[in-house]
């Protein structure tokens, strides 16, 4: 039985038990608004600006039309990916997402619990709420995520601390110097900096802690995560301090993965960080491709920035993506209903791709390719 109609059946299973499944990520984003204070739904939900970067994000998914071929026998689909030496159950991973103790008590302990479940990647966020190793102690296949702060010395400390809880990679982030004008955080009154909920690798750290004292000051904290005068120079840092796979995020000018690559890159994540630090700026599934031609087959290609059902999947796999990660769906599941919830979204989202994959005539997600897709005129406003 393929993935798809393996969890259609479970849900299916819910309604025969008298319980009704929560499916799609609108259900999800509404029932997290009711459970979760206004300022932590508008954390994540919200975006730079006037969040017309969002709506780009979703816009450009509807640009691209999925072509359905027949008679291809498509029994026994295959979802996997490799990458970076190791295989993958699913082309789908949770994208770092910083403080998740605001949705959920347990975190981002919950959220690796889920990806350690489902055999897929989790990225950890620089300013996650639980620490480099409180997630390591899920056994999730892990990624660490590291924004190049203005200190050297924390840096290596973090990458340090990821190679030895077996992260087996290091993701470096450039694309935020600054943290965006979020309207929805300062109408609230949230600070940039959101204390414990931002802070457990920093206040965990040895580092920080002999050169910033404790407790960690607010704007030291904000510092150590961003860096106005981010350059290359900052991922040749990373790159001579570390032999795991590094992978560059926030890519969206070819140029950008050229330098990129020049300067030591294993990979690429084409992504506009979803919408939260630049407003008006391209949507990521409308940079993905000419990044990917640009990139050739020399580095895989991944992307995140407004996935929301499985036709997305679909879609930035085809433009020249090996593996997408989401964002926001899962931490709606998080706050609804913790491990159990991401996993559900992460599951629910699987499930809609391997169907649409079967329904369009392909066997294998390895397989998807730009042919299998038409540009049309965005339909949505």
């Amino acid at each position: 039985m393929n993935y798809g109609v393996r969890v259609q059946s479970a849900r299916g299973a819910e309604c025969a038990s008298g319980r009704v499944p929560v499916v799609s990520y609108w259900e999800w984003e509404r029932m997290a608004r009711r459970k979760l204070p206004l300022f932590a739904f508008d954390y994540v939900a919200g975006g730079a600006g006037g969040e017309s970067t969002i709506r780009a994000n979703r816009r450009s998914f509807e640009q691209w039309k999925i072509v359905p071929r027949l008679m291809s026998g498509v029994s026994d689909r295959k979802l996997t990916v490799e990458l970076f030496g190791r295989t993958y159950p699913f082309p789908i991973g949770l994208a770092p997402t910083a403080s998740q103790g605001l949705f959920h008590g347990m975190g981002e302990v919950a959220t690796a619990k889920a990806a350690a479940a489902l055999g897929i990647p989790f990225i950890l966020s620089t300013s996650s709420s639980y620490s480099i190793e409180e997630v390591a102690s899920t056994g999730a296949p892990r990624w660490f995520q590291l924004y190049p702060g203005n200190d050297r010395d924390v840096m290596f400390s973090l990458v340090s601390r990821a190679e030895k809880a077996g992260y087996t990679a290091i993701v470096f982030t450039p694309d935020r110097p600054e943290i965006g004008w979020r309207e929805r955080n300062i109408r609230n009154c949230l600070s940039t900096y959101i204390g414990p909920y931002a802070s457990g690798n920093l206040r965990s750290d040895p580092v920080v802690r002999k050169k910033y004292g404790e407790p960690l000051a607010s704007q030291a904290a904000l510092a150590l995560i961003t860096n106005p005068g981010v350059t290359a120079a900052d991922m040749q840092f990373v790159r001579s301090i570390t032999r795991l796979p590094l992978l560059v995020k926030g890519v969206l000018h070819p140029e950008d993965a050229e330098t990129s690559i020049r300067f030591g890159a294993d990979g690429l994540i084409v992504s506009n960080h979803g919408g939260r630090h630049v407003d008006g700026a391209i949507a990521a599934l409308e940079a993905l491709p000419s990044v990917a031609m640009a990139v050739g087959s020399r580095v895989p290609v991944l992307f995140d920035s407004g996935i929301r059902h499985g036709a997305d999947l679909f879609k930035a796999l085809a433009l020249g993506a090996k593996m997408a990660f989401i964002g926001r769906p899962y931490v709606y599941g998080l706050a609804v209903s913790g491990e159990i919830g991401v996993r559900t979204v992460a599951e629910n989202l699987l499930a809609d791709f391997d169907l649409n994959l079967g329904n369009s005539g392909i066997r294998y997600a390895a397989q998807l390719h730009k042919t299998h897709l038409v540009r049309s005129v965005c339909e949505s406003p």
